[in-house]
């Protein structure tokens, strides 16, 4: 090889490694550009107990930041209010009947169905699942996960990692999930882009505060809803439900008040307490259940004071799930990954916070469909935004595969609200459709119907068979079913066809078998046919 061939390749190896190396490079500045993703999942978290949301129960400064940030939405809703399913719902972008996950009793969720994580996950993102799956123990496309078995536990709670064993972490629940959220945020690959969901188990039943937290609400009087006494006239599934403060609520499981340490010892969340925490446990609560016998109640006496105990219970188990979201915020404040992360918070649906005399979901009614979400994205959303579009916790996929540029799959049901955020409404949906399968816990009626701005159609099956209709302007708290009354025929074909409309567009056709044999048989016929 001659001089100049030796130096002319010397060169073109020099250039080559030069284009090679700047690839690289513009990867990795694309890569970063692509948004980093951070979703928090509480578990039955109520929009009324946020102070973003003008609670004046409990100030909630970290969920208050993302919104003050970002944007609240008011009218963000699940398409099945209950845990798992609505789980389900958020990572495939899919309706219950189309990702298999119906209900907590009798469903199981295929993991290896395409969801939006893995389609970040393929496409370039490091992904984790931190915290509360519930959606079964191995979950798929995922590039790192660590989550509770089932529900999990508040106190010294197992996780599964991701070679399938089973450790126990002493500890409190939503602080650890925390602290392994920001364990793997330091350890990974810095040049990808990340997507982490972190689900927590707070504030699910049984609301048992962090030792830090109990007591804080201990001399707050909270006012008592002004359906808390509701008889339920007209209503013939909520007349029939097992979900009341008064009668379901356990004195024992629920509200940790206990005849003596063996009934305690019994108690899964109470057995798992290290000696410092059971004792703390027991410093706080055998006070209050020495009060509650010595003052002898009954009556609306006792239920008032169940729902008083609950409350404080609730709230103060909501602190720790807001102070760990703090800490979030304040993670990517610290590692300078505020200006390029999605931070989403949204509880899986609504929750009772006594209206109806209730705890729990499950319902159409707007405590149990309505669900708290904000969002901060900076440079997209203008800070102090406040939404009132209709939003699904089936969208929140499709969007987020939009944000990070990539193409939304065609059975993902759900729809892209990145428009919305940058003020873009055009085709935008007017009408909500829901459904509810379970029919055992709480004898809650499985249920399917349409919500507009203005009114609310509600079919219920199996274990009572009626229609509901309902006036929103007139009548907020769906006290009164208007249904098949005098001057609501108009409005009830209006809302049959729209039901008819997205049962057809979802392609639920377990609804749609029930709507065509009933339709024959009520007063408000469909404006046409039904195919």
């Amino acid at each position: 090889m001659s001089l100049f061939t030796f130096r002319t390749y010397k060169t073109m190896i020099r250039k080559s490694i030069f284009l090679v190396s700047l690839s690289c490079i513009t990867f990795i500045i694309q890569a970063q550009k692509r948004p980093n993703i951070v979703l928090i999942i509480s578990d039955d978290h109520s929009y009324q107990t946020i102070s973003a949301y003008g609670s004046r129960l409990i100030k909630t400064p970290g969920i208050d930041r993302i919104a003050q940030e970002g944007a609240r939405f008011d009218h963000a809703y699940v398409t099945n209010s209950i845990c798992g399913p609505s789980r389900a719902v958020i990572v495939t972008g899919k309706y219950s009947h189309k990702n298999g996950f119906k209900d907590n009793e009798t469903s199981h969720f295929e993991a290896g169905q395409r969801t939006f994580v893995s389609e970040l996950t393929r496409n370039g993102y490091q992904t984790a699942l931190i915290g509360k799956w519930h959606l079964g123990d191995q979950p798929q496309g995922f590039s790192y996960f660590k989550i509770f078995p089932g529900m999990g536990q508040y106190y010294n709670p197992d996780f599964i990692n991701m070679y399938g064993s089973r450790v126990r972490v002493e500890g409190y629940g939503t602080t650890l999930a925390e602290d392994f959220a920001e364990e793997w945020l330091d350890g990974r690959d810095t040049t990808k882009p990340f997507c982490l969901i972190l689900g927590q188990k707070g504030v699910h039943r049984t609301w048992v505060p962090d030792i830090q937290d109990l007591g804080k609400f201990d001399n707050v009087v909270f006012p008592i809803p002004p359906t808390f006494y509701d008889d339920y006239s007209g209503r013939k599934a909520a007349a029939v439900q097992d979900m009341t403060i008064e009668k379901t609520l356990q004195m024992g499981y629920d509200l940790k008040m206990f005849d003596s340490a063996v009934q305690k010892d019994k108690m899964g969340y109470i057995a798992r307490m290290n000696p410092a925490q059971r004792a703390a446990f027991d410093a706080y609560y055998d006070p209050i259940y020495a009060d509650l016998k010595s003052r002898q109640l009954s009556g609306r006496a006792l239920t008032e004071w169940k729902y008083q105990h609950y409350m404080r219970d609730y709230l103060s188990s909501v602190l720790s799930l807001d102070r760990n979201i703090e800490r979030t915020l304040n993670y990517l404040d610290a590692h300078n990954l505020t200006d390029n992360t999605i931070v989403i918070y949204l509880s899986d649906q609504g929750f009772y916070m006594g209206e109806h005399g209730w705890f729990d979901k499950r319902w159409m009614y707007e405590e149990s469909f309505r669900t708290p979400m904000v969002i901060r994205y900076p440079g997209v959303i203008k800070p102090g935004s406040v939404h009132n579009d209709f939003i699904l916790n089936l969208d929140i996929g499709p969007t987020l595969l939009e944000a990070a540029g990539l193409k939304i799959p065609e059975d993902m049901q759900g729809a892209s609200f990145l428009p919305l955020l940058k003020d873009e409404k055009k085709g935008w949906r007017d009408a909500m459709y829901y459904h509810y399968y379970e029919n055992g816990e709480h004898s809650v009626s499985p249920h399917f119907g349409v919500r507009t701005e203005r009114y609310k159609l509600i079919r219920f099956y199996k274990r009572v068979e009626s229609w509901e209709l309902y006036d929103l302007k007139k009548d907020p708290n769906e006290m009164h079913n208007i249904f098949g009354q005098k001057g609501t025929r108009k409005i009830t074909s209006k809302m049959m066809q729209k039901l008819m409309d997205l049962i057809i567009k979802y392609d639920d056709k377990e609804a749609m078998q029930i709507f065509k044999t009933l339709i024959h048989k009520d007063p408000a016929p469909v404006l046409k046919p039904v195919p």
